[in-house]
């Protein structure tokens, strides 16, 4: 029985890999990667010499067959994003979909790692028990009607926002749910890494500024 791994890589700094992920990335016959690049990095710092094939959203549908061919002839895969868990706001998880539907036989196995939602979750200070995560807001169609959904949940929502939007975000929070707690989480196991907590309108305050605030990759929280 062949199978895919499904293998968490870091979200920023390079020790945040697990010896699990490195014994797979070791072990398998080919690495799938978002960017064979962005991969590359990984498996030269830890001295992995292996094959490795790109998949992402634009890939073509022979691109998958070439998958499923490896997969029936016996081959183990490994299954890795840019950064971070595969499936999680990532074309991973079509992939992960069509072998479970179309390929039974075939052994699907995660291999945990790190994840912004949890990271950023987990020294927030914000409420755990309950959250909801958005993933990527949309850029126009049903963002505003997100926004209404953020300001009447009980819930702690999470989503991830690109630095190019921040600002636009923080002005839609303070339209719809000024008096909400924000915790911006930037730039995660970086160097750069920051937490800063506050009210929608503080928050944009704060980064307006702040410009060299406004760069890196951002995961929101918001809380009642």
């Amino acid at each position: 029985m062949s199978k895919l791994y499904i293998v968490a890589t870091p979200i920023g700094n390079m020790g945040d890999i697990t010896l699990r992920a490195l014994e797979v990335l070791k072990s398998v016959d080919l690495i799938l990667c978002e960017d064979t690049r962005e991969t590359k990095k990984i498996l030269n710092r830890y001295d992995i010499s292996k094959e490795t094939l790109s998949y992402h959203a634009q890939s073509k549908l022979s691109k998958t067959d070439k998958i499923f061919e490896l997969l029936e002839d016996g081959k183990d895969l490994a299954l890795v994003s840019d950064a971070g868990t595969p499936g999680i706001s990532d074309p991973g998880a079509m992939l992960v979909s069509k072998v479970k539907d179309k390929l039974k036989d075939v052994q699907v196995i995660p291999i945990p790692g790190a994840t912004a939602l949890v990271a950023a979750l987990s020294a927030s200070g914000l409420p755990t028990h309950e959250f909801t995560f958005l993933g990527f807001l949309p850029h126009k169609k049903g963002r505003e009607t997100l926004f209404k959904e953020i300001a009447v949940s009980e819930r702690t929502m999470v989503f991830y926002e690109s630095p190019h939007r921040i600002l636009k975000t923080l002005e839609s929070l303070d339209k719809f749910c000024p008096t909400k707690k924000v915790c911006l989480a930037r730039e995660i196991t970086k160097i750069y890494e920051e937490f800063k907590t506050g009210a929608p309108l503080e928050l944009l305050e704060y980064l307006k500024a702040n410009p060299v605030k406004q760069k890196g990759e951002f995961t929101v929280l918001v809380s009642s």
